[in-house]
């Protein structure tokens, strides 16, 4: 097949070999135009000799794929050995150790990867783990929606070598956590998706990736799918890394193909089809892993730094809650070794000031989903250890004669926030056990000690925070951890962080974002209208199998509130992507999209009755027996207008007076219950979100009608109040 790639600026054209299935068989070009990139290209594109693209693992050990002459043995416990056996409590020598990090966009399979790579090495042998999915996603919000929210850290054994792996958010609110975890690596595994190639997500891991000059290796999953498009991804992914300002060492990047679902991966596209006609009869492959931990343990190069006569340091990139022990820090030892029992100091990040002086009690290595107990670990070494109860994420544990801190990475800085503060609503205290502003506030703080990229500004005047992160899903995970905990909250809408420009005082900067949508084509016109009303711009437009990508530059303020909308015009068929991309000039005032909300003045309950006679003028929230109260919001007009204050508790009045016929049947429309993506993406600026154990409100910051139409001719937009 024909594709093309840019390289040094050139188009240039390669004609693929054809494969089996019609696909490339080994990615070597006839003839390309020298250049050093290409030239570099050319190297990689071989991928070695024949005989090496053709060897294929034999399973020798039963459950343990990595069994032959040409990788290595397993022990009893299910380590991979290479003629000696790794102890994973024992400190190995530095170049038997490998630092890999694994990232990719949303949902193209690297947690599934990671899995399979356990299992396959031995990790999980004899855990209750090895029959589970996901096994890395351990916290239950990560289970429910099927994402990766925070890092996780585990290792495995695989020809005498151990090797470290960080599995890592692939969703760009969770950005955070991607950028501290790239200091712990020397390289990482990008998964790209082979059907959908690079997107906004893979774009902005990739982007740090680089600008930390490591040199990925790439994976191509799932090309096992009939809509695998390997030679174009690979194309798209080249064009990226040029884009990107990838040197050419970054930009010859090894390949493999895989499919992380069916456990096997391999560097010749040749062996896929058979793996797949395998599958297709129902035989079980004789793909492994190997070639990704083989490629691992060939083009990552071992960490850096020294053990002997350099003290020991180590940089904390994330804190672990244990019962017995307390706080752990986690980091990679840069310098030095440790000991159980040693005095160490913790370092404040960027001052140097000791925080605290303590020593070390415990040392735990991770492998699988356990915590292996280690006497003494070293440069290189990733580990969480205990004893300094102070510590916080960006802190530098050291040696008591180490006085200069670690350098930090820097995580971007957030685009939107939200208040937090206590429920003040009537039906506040009936169902949450942490109800003060006091709760709140140790609640939220200890949140940014382990959460970088969430910042808290307290002002010391009222009762009330403000939250400030990357997006609504990285919010709305933390209001969705704070209400299963006990706590009652009333959260403001969210709002964009605008900046000025430093050059010019009168001009305002916000937030842009890059997003990707690939929708089918009779619903492409009505989602460009819709986004370009909320001034998104075109950047391109493609097809992609039966779909349309549209890739947008649009302000974070046209974002909020879409979600639902694109949903409604898609008919939940469209996949939507985004990633922060700059600041830029201020786009000026969007149109409203939100209709006016019927507001209840009464407290009381619900009742069928009111309800029915309320219903005609919109749609309704709330149902029969429902608590309400004056302020809240149940329902939203049909048209434009002023909000309409009307009384859901009212009931009929009966009297002794006979009618003469039956009474209607009321029948209300069903009325689904929020979520909490769906109320912040909602709510008015006039608004707020009250939160409890069980229920989701929506309700006006002020209660009283009377003090709401006074502000509301006083409000001032955050614009004006920055250039005032």
């Amino acid at each position: 097949m024909q594709a093309s790639i840019r390289i040094a600026g050139r188009r240039m054209s390669r004609l693929a070999c054809t494969g089996p299935a019609g696909r490339s068989g080994s990615r070597a070009l006839p003839s390309i135009t020298a250049t050093s990139s290409g030239a570099r290209l050319l190297s990689r594109l071989g991928h070695g000799n024949s005989a090496q693209r053709n060897a294929t693992p034999t399973c020798a050990v039963a459950g343990y794929p990595y069994s032959s002459s040409a990788t290595a043995s397993h022990n009893a416990n299910g380590s991979a050995s290479s003629g000696s056996t790794v102890d994973l409590g024992d400190m190995i020598p530095m170049d038997r150790i490998r630092n890999i990090g694994i990232i990719a966009h949303v949902d193209h399979g690297k947690t599934t990867l990671v899995d399979c790579l356990l299992k396959q090495s031995g990790a999980l042998s004899g855990s209750a783990a090895m029959q589970e999915t996901r096994v890395m996603d351990s916290n239950t919000l990560e289970k429910e929606r099927g994402i990766t929210i925070l890092s996780k850290v585990t290792s495995l054994v695989y020809n005498g070598h151990r090797i470290n792996v960080v599995d890592t958010p692939g969703h760009a609110d969770f950005g955070g956590e991607v950028e501290r975890i790239l200091s712990m690596v020397d390289s990482v595994v990008l998964v790209v998706d082979a059907t959908e190639g690079p997107m906004a997500q893979t774009k902005f891991v990739l982007t740090k990736a680089l600008a930390r000059g490591l040199t990925p290796l790439v994976v191509l999953n799932k090309v096992d799918r009939s809509t695998s498009r390997p030679d174009e991804v690979d194309s798209e992914l080249l064009e990226l890394f040029m884009a990107l300002g990838a040197s050419d060492e970054q930009t010859a990047y090894q390949l493999l193909y895989a499919s992380a679902k069916e456990g096997w991966c391999s560097s010749d596209y040749g062996q896929v089809s058979s793996f797949v006609e395998a599958a297709e009869k129902g035989q079980k492959s004789s793909g492994t892993m190997a070639p990704l931990l083989d490629a691992i343990i060939e083009k990552v190069p071992p960490p850096a730094g020294q053990r002997a006569g350099s003290p020991f340091s180590m940089l904390v990139t994330q804190l672990e809650a244990n019962s017995y022990l307390g706080k752990c820090a986690l980091g990679r030892i840069t310098s030095g070794t440790v000991r159980v029992g040693d005095r160490i100091r913790v370092l404040e990040p960027g001052t140097g000031v000791v925080r605290e002086d303590g020593k070390v009690t415990k040392l735990f290595l991770r492998s699988g989903v356990q915590q292996i107990e280690m006497a003494q670990a070293g440069a290189g070494d990733i580990v969480s250890i205990s004893g300094v109860p102070t510590v916080s994420v960006n802190s530098t544990i050291a040696g008591p004669e180490v006085s200069q801190p670690l350098e930090f990475i820097p995580v971007d800085p957030p685009t939107i926030s939200v208040t937090f503060s206590v429920n003040d609503s009537p039906l506040a205290g009936r169902e949450g056990s942490q109800l003060t502003s006091g709760m709140i506030r140790d609640r939220l703080r200890r949140e940014a000690e382990t959460n970088v990229a969430l910042q808290i500004v307290d002002d010391g005047k009222s009762e009330a925070l403000e939250v400030r992160g990357r997006g609504e899903l990285q919010l709305s995970v933390l209001i969705e951890t704070m209400r299963r905990e006990g706590f009652e909250l009333s959260v403001t809408p969210p709002r964009v962080l605008f900046k000025k420009d430093p050059n010019n005082s009168r001009q305002i900067l916000e937030p842009y974002e890059e997003i990707t949508i690939d929708v089918d084509h009779q619903s492409s016109g009505s989602v460009i209208e819709k986004l370009t009303k909320r001034k998104g711009e075109l950047k391109s437009f493609s097809d992609l199998a039966d779909k349309a990508r549209m890739v947008f530059h649009i302000p974070t303020r046209g974002l909020l509130g879409y979600a639902s909308e694109f949903k409604n015009d898609t008919h939940g068929t469209g996949v939507m992507n985004h990633a922060f991309l700059h600041y830029g000039e201020y786009a000026g005032a969007l149109e409203k999209s939100r209709k006016a909300s019927m507001v209840c003045l009464a407290l009381g309950t619900a009742t069928s009755y009111a309800l029915n006679t309320i219903e005609p003028r919109g749609r309704l929230f709330v149902r029969n027996s429902d608590d309400v109260y004056p302020g809240m919001v149940v329902g939203e007009l049909s048209k434009d207008g002023n909000d309409l204050e009307v009384n859901p508790t009212k009931a009929k009045q009966l009297t002794n007076i006979r009618a003469a016929g039956k009474d209607d049947a009321i029948r209300l429309t069903p009325v689904k219950p929020w979520t909490l993506e769906e109320v912040i993406a909602y709510v008015d600026p006039d608004e707020a979100i009250e939160v409890t154990p069980t229920q989701i409100r929506l309700r006006k910051q002020v209660l009283d009608p009377t003090k709401r139409k006074q502000l509301s001719r006083r409000r001032v937009s955050d614009i004006d109040e920055m250039l005032e």
